[in-house]
């Protein structure tokens, strides 16, 4: 894993958990990573208009990314941009 790119790696962790958003109807696209650590997403399906989407992203998406990538990173939600 040490040869992928910050931004490879990203990808790789958003579609590990890509399945549990497309479990509840909606799901995730990987938009763009600025300053190696603002990680722009966009929800769609029924994630975009869910109330919850924003916790969704913090506590979920932004806490694995975390974890699993580098503590650094902050997720931003860019459903509202595009």
């Amino acid at each position: 894993m040490a040869d992928q790119t910050l931004e490879s790696r990203i990808v790789e962790a958003i579609n590990q958990i890509r399945p549990s958003l497309q479990n509840d109807g909606g799901d995730i696209e990987f938009i763009r990573l600025e300053n190696d650590k603002d990680v722009f997403v966009k929800l769609v399906g029924a994630c975009a208009g869910c109330p919850m989407s924003q916790m969704t992203l913090k506590n979920g998406v932004e806490k694995y990314l975390r974890a699993t990538v580098d503590s650094s990173l902050e997720v931003i939600n860019a459903t509202d941009m595009f």
